[in-house]
């Protein structure tokens, strides 16, 4: 207990540092998620057929969209916490598939195909790399748990969402299909956009930050932890660096939602600069790593450390 309290510290630092940076940087168009401005930012941006909006979550724009759109309809939420919505700490999500957009990790790492390739379709999420299949779980389950909590309001059109080419089996597509196989999920993420409904009625309570957080990352450490096992074997297509930055990565949430760290627009920013922005190599093993920064190999070395700590002390 004394060494996880005393590494729930060391992160805890780690994030102050790297979110000393001025709040004028908000104002930079580079601060929003690739292609922020092409993705949907209504539900009817989406094609309709059969009196169902389908939502192709395997294509970045349309995954950004869903996030766009969770952001758009909480901004009377988190009005008190700063100006253009940039409080609202929905913005984790997308910044963080910004980032895996960015950095080339949702394209397919077994070259099989050209999805998320230059040469092919560069806005292609593959359903082999391990991080889009991680992040599915970080963006549908939010968008169909808003969809149930009523965030959207009564709509003339059922959602769905399109399966992938292949494991078809390892997502769900709907409201009532992603109910009835994980209803613990679906609680947590309903519950996060209902209690920012709730605290946001003036007749009941003011709205606490703390309190969106709690739920949030409670939610977001659920989807994780439902995930990580399911998509084990898709690491074999990364190389091992690769694969063991992931599940560092995916480690290491735990201990940063135990922080409430904020996932606001500008601290997820300032923190997003210290992850490495292209994927590890074969034969790049700790830190440090020649192309990144101090402060990069710095995270890279803690996670693995916070991991490790883990297994060790079970």
């Amino acid at each position: 207990l004394a060494m996880h309290a005393l590494l729930i510290v060391t992160v805890s630092l780690t994030l102050v540092t790297a979110t000393a940076q001025s709040e004028n940087d908000a104002t930079r168009e580079d601060v929003y998620p690739p292609l922020w401005d092409l993705a949907p930012g209504n539900l009817l941006d989406f094609p309709v057929k059969n009196n169902k909006i389908d939502i192709n979550a395997w294509d970045y724009l349309q995954r950004l969209g869903m996030y766009k759109i969770m952001l758009n309809s909480t901004i009377k939420y988190f009005a008190t916490f700063g100006s253009k919505n940039f409080g609202n700490v929905l913005w984790g999500l997308p910044l963080q598939h910004g980032w895996q957009f960015r950095t080339g990790i949702l394209a397919d790492p077994s070259n099989v195909t050209t999805c998320g390739y230059e040469d092919g379709d560069l806005q292609c999420v593959s359903v082999r790399s391990w991080w889009s299949c991680m992040n599915y779980y970080l963006s549908a389950l939010p968008f169909l748990g808003a969809v149930e909590a009523g965030l959207f309001g009564q709509l003339q059109y059922e959602i769905e969402l399109l399966p992938p080419e292949e494991q078809r089996a390892d997502f769900c597509y709907s409201v009532a299909d992603c109910r009835s196989r994980i209803p613990k999920l679906m609680d947590e993420w309903k519950a996060y956009f209902e209690v920012n409904i709730f605290f946001s009625i003036p007749a009941t309570f003011s709205f606490h930050l703390d309190d969106a957080l709690q739920f949030l990352w409670r939610a977001h450490v659920s989807s994780i932890a439902y995930a990580l096992p399911k998509f084990h074997n898709s690491l074999k297509y990364l190389s091992d660096a690769e694969a063991n930055f992931g599940e560092d990565w995916a480690n290491g949430v735990d201990f940063i939602a135990a922080t409430h760290f904020s996932t606001d627009l500008l601290n997820t920013n300032n923190f997003q600069a210290f992850l490495p922005q292209r994927m590890l190599v074969e034969g790049e093993g700790l830190p440090p790593i020649s192309d990144f920064s101090p402060q990069q190999n710095r995270v890279l070395l803690s996670l693995r450390v916070l991991h490790k700590a883990n297994q060790l002390t079970g």
